[in-house]
C-alpha cells in the first residue's frame, strides 16, 4: 500500500539479539509513541506491524510481525518507516508543527525579503538544522528561536535571522 502523504517516523538500525528484534531510531517526541500509530510502512509501501516495543538507549527495540531471526532483522538495516499524515493527531499548540510542514516553506529575512526555501531539516546529532536552498546555494542554520523567530504555517513562510558570519560574508 503506497501512502498518499507519508511522514517519516523512524529508521531501523541493526538487529538486537537473535529473535528478530531491531533497534529503531524514532523521530517522535516519545519513542514509545511509535506503537500508537498502528502499522508502519517502508518507502515501497510494505507494511510493518509492531508485535512488541520496548525502550532502549537512543530509541526503542521493536519486534515486527514476520521478522523472526537475526538474519531477517539484518536485512532491515537503514529502512525508513512512515505513516500517512492522516494517522497523526492535529497540532494543537501554537508553537507545535510537524517537520514535514517546513519542507518547501519560503524563507524570509526580517525585512521580508525572500531568501530561498527549506529543502530539509536534518539532525546530525547536535540538534535540528534548516537546510535552505536559494539560487543553487545551500545554507545550514541551527533551528532555534534565536535564528528562527517566526514560523507562519498559514502563509507558508518562516523568518530567519542569518548567523553573523553569513551576513558578514555576504557583504564582502
Amino acid at each position: 500500500m503506497k501512502l498518499e502523504n507519508p511522514i517519516l517516523m523512524a529508521t531501523i538500525g541493526g538487529p538486537s539479539g537473535i529473535r528478530g528484534e531491531v533497534r529503531v531510531r524514532a523521530f517522535t517526541a516519545d519513542p514509545m509513541a511509535l506503537g500508537d500509530y498502528g502499522s508502519l510502512y517502508n518507502a515501497d509501501g510494505e507494511k510493518f506491524k509492531i508485535n512488541n516495543l520496548r525502550p532502549a538507549k537512543n530509541g526503542v527495540v521493536i519486534k515486527f510481525k514476520g521478522i523472526n531471526t537475526r538474519s531477517d532483522a539484518e536485512g532491515l538495516n537503514r529502512v525508513d518507516l512512515f505513516v500517512d499524515r492522516s494517522a497523526l493527531p492535529d497540532v494543537i499548540e501554537e508553537d507545535e508543527f510537524y517537520v514535514s510542514d517546513l519542507i518547501g516553506m519560503e524563507v524570509r529575512s526580517t525585512d521580508g525579503d525572500s531568501l530561498g526555501r527549506i529543502r530539509d531539516v536534518p539532525n546530525f546529532g547536535a540538534g535540528d538544522m534548516l537546510e535552505i536552498v536559494a539560487d543553487g546555494e545551500t545554507l545550514l542554520i541551527e533551528f532555534n528561536r534565536a535564528n528562527v523567530p517566526n514560523i507562519d504555517l498559514d502563509n507558508n513562510f518562516l523568518t530567519i535571522i542569518p548567523p553573523l558570519e553569513t551576513s558578514e560574508r555576504d557583504q564582502d
